[in-house]
């Protein structure tokens, strides 16, 4: 019995002590968290309840040249009501008079927001949807409205803010002008204009905002100011030219449509400065309709076909071992070279002709023959003279995606013994249309090549920040004595009766150019899937180059047509004679030319109709004054302005078709 007491005294002793360091335990737990860690418990504790949000800032406008809105950054609220942070008194007091604000703002009757709030106080609710998608000036009219003025904390405002990104001209160019957008993983996709200046430029600085959790997923702010305000985006404006655009896009558009093609692009560049004033990229969905789908024009590189001769000619020139005289044997129109055959547009061939002339008609075996038999001793000659001419490297331009040349030098996979025939006239050679117009620039302008360019200045607000020159990459890409004749070629293929661009001739309006047919998917031995890429690449006026162009169409459909005279040069000539007719260049010769006063009305009504055909009315709530009237005027509509500042309303509804409106009337505060 006595053995048994004490064994259970002894177990009795081992569960006190046991208890007694389980409560030493305790006791030090509780001073380790309340002395030692109780801060960074405390931290934890607010960071499930209070996080930092960041504040996307405004992003820059992009403009074009003349001030016309490309892209602008519109400011979006929501409003929501946090019934559980208003006390009884100020609910009572101020809730009718802020449920009379809202409704004289947003043409609802006052009851309807009576019963809202009433319902969100009954219900405790602390994230009731008042308004979306409220524009900047109103959202700071409510902020000011009755109760909510009292803040977060007190009248129960909670604000939602997001930037919405508007593109005035709608379809047009939308590639060109492109986007910047952030997907959950922080990932950016970056396209055109709007993508090529956000880094440095349009993007801003973001800014940071406190918020404390009301529910799941909810949150509202804390306090009335943001940690770190937001530094909004410097503004971009860019070279582009709102007529030249708008031209260059609906010439496209009607001879892609006309000729059924697969896609096509078009750029306009200014002789002299390279600056680009349009660029139109064009694709075709499976229903048949076109849209900008990719930017061909700096993205796609490709065959450039007969538009390389100018390439092969200028080679052979500098390096004297031909000349313009020459007389060349076209060989019947088909020259045999190993297992392959070089052939002619023209069955039969031209005969004997002179270099010049085998230009002007475009043989292929002229030149064909012309590069083989001079350079077959020594093919590197003839590459590095295209090389040192630049033809081998991109022009580095700031849009995401430039295609790459494609230039091989003797020993490269893929070079063989017809290479230098081949590449005579546009085959195993690949360039973007932007790269081919930057080398027909350089001829237009003398020899000196100049760095296509999408930029003009930066602006902060009215202040001019940052400017941006011409960029000459090379001062003279051959002697003056071969650009000199390279220009005569050119204006030959256009006013000669023999040239293969002889029918965009006008007497009274001088241009000059090179067409170009390359054969697409030739490897494969089924005439049935051979297409063609139609080209025509130059400049004008002739004699004083002023813009240069070039037109590129994929893949139009055989049974209508796929010569570059025909499919390309039209489009290159009515964009011609239309930008010609719109520029002071027309009304310095109107005098000795009677066929501008023509083209003058022609291109008035032309761009009345393209104007109202093709456009929509924008969005200009949140846009200052004037960029909303310069828009709007733009389109061809009568503008009415009431008040100073920006925009609060417009009596047209976004979206309408131009076609049917004549005026809009704009309220400013």
């Amino acid at each position: 019995m006595a053995i048994t007491e004490k064994n259970i005294m002894n177990r009795l002793y081992v569960v006190a002590a046991c208890l007694f360091l389980f409560s030493l335990a305790i006791v030090y737990r509780l001073v380790d968290i309340q002395m030692v860690k109780g801060d960074a418990y405390k931290d934890l504790a607010l960071g499930k309840t209070e996080k930092m949000f960041t504040i996307e800032p405004n992003r820059g406008n992009l403009y074009a040249e003349d001030g016309s809105l490309l892209a602008a950054s519109v400011p979006k609220y929501e409003i929501r009501f946090d019934a559980n942070t208003v006390s009884e008194g100020n609910f009572e007091k101020y809730m009718p008079a802020l449920s009379d604000s809202l409704a004289n703002l947003f043409d609802k009757p006052s009851s309807h927001y009576r019963q809202l709030f009433r319902k969100a106080r009954a219900n405790g609710n602390g994230y009731k949807l008042v308004a979306r998608n409220v524009g900047y000036l109103d959202f700071v009219r409510i902020k000011n409205f009755p109760l909510f003025r009292l803040g977060p904390n007190k009248g129960g405002f909670i604000e939602k803010y997001r930037v919405v990104r508007e593109y005035p001209l709608g379809k047009i160019a939308a590639r060109s002008i492109g986007y910047e957008r952030i997907d959950e993983n922080g990932y950016y996709t970056r396209v055109g204009l709007d993508g090529a200046f956000g880094e440095p430029y349009l993007r801003g600085k973001e800014g940071k905002r406190l918020k404390q959790k009301i529910a799941k997923n909810r949150w509202k702010p804390i306090g009335l100011d943001n940690i770190v305000e937001p530094q909004d985006g410097q503004d971009v404006v860019t070279t582009i030219n709102t007529n030249i655009q708008d031209i260059a896009h609906h010439a496209l558009l009607a001879q892609l449509e006309r000729y059924n093609a697969d896609h096509g692009c078009v750029v306009v560049m200014e002789t002299e400065t390279g600056e680009i004033k349009a660029i139109s990229n064009l694709g075709r969905t499976e229903e048949g309709k076109y849209y900008e789908k990719l930017n061909y024009a700096v993205g796609e590189s490709h065959e450039p076909g007969s538009t390389f001769k100018l390439m092969s000619m200028i080679a052979a020139l500098e390096d004297k071992v031909i000349d313009t005289n020459a007389i060349i044997d076209t060989q019947k129109g088909r020259w045999r070279i190993y297992d392959r055959t070089v052939r002619d547009s023209k069955h039969g061939g031209y005969g004997e002709i002179s270099l010049a002339e085998a230009f002007t008609v475009s043989s292929n075996t002229a030149f064909a023959k012309m590069i083989h038999e001079n350079y077959k001793e020594r093919p590197e000659r003839f590459v590095d003279r295209l090389m040192n001419m630049g033809l081998h490297e991109d022009l580095g331009l700031p849009i995401i995606g430039e295609g790459q040349p494609v230039i091989r030098y003797p020993g490269d996979k893929g070079w063989s013994g017809i290479s230098l025939a081949w590449m005579s006239h546009g085959y195993e050679v690949a360039m973007t249309p932007m790269q081919t117009l930057a080398f027909y620039n350089a001829i237009a302008n003398d020899g000196e090549f100049v760095k296509p360019r999408l930029i003009k200045e930066v602006r902060i607000g009215n202040k001019v920040v940052q400017r941006f020159g011409k960029e000459v990459v090379n001062p003279s890409i051959c002697s003056k004595e071969t650009v000199k004749k390279a220009r005569q070629l050119l204006k030959d293929v256009v006013e000669k009766d023999s040239g293969t661009g002889h029918r965009l001739y006008s007497k009274n309006f001088s241009m000059a150019g090179k067409t170009g047919t390359c054969q697409k998917n030739y490897v494969v031995k089924d005439p049935d899937k051979l297409t063609y890429i139609s080209s025509f690449v130059g400049y004008f006026p002739a004699d004083n180059p002023k813009y240069s162009c070039i037109v590129v169409i994929h893949e139009p459909d055989k049974s209508v047509g796929y010569y570059g005279a025909d499919v390309s040069g039209p489009v290159f000539k009515s964009m011609a004679q239309k930008i010609y007719a719109s520029s002071p260049l027309a009304d310095e010769v109107e005098d000795e030319t009677p066929e501008i006063p023509q083209l003058k009305e022609e291109y008035k009504s032309y761009f009345v109709h393209a104007q109202q055909e093709y456009r929509q009315i924008p969005n200009v709530k949140g846009m200052s004054g004037m960029d909303a009237i310069a828009i709007l005027e733009n389109l061809g509509l009568e503008v009415e302005v009431k008040g100073n500042g920006k925009v609060k309303y417009q009596s047209v509804a976004q979206g309408t078709d131009v076609g049917k409106v004549k005026k809009i009337v704009l309220e400013l505060s």
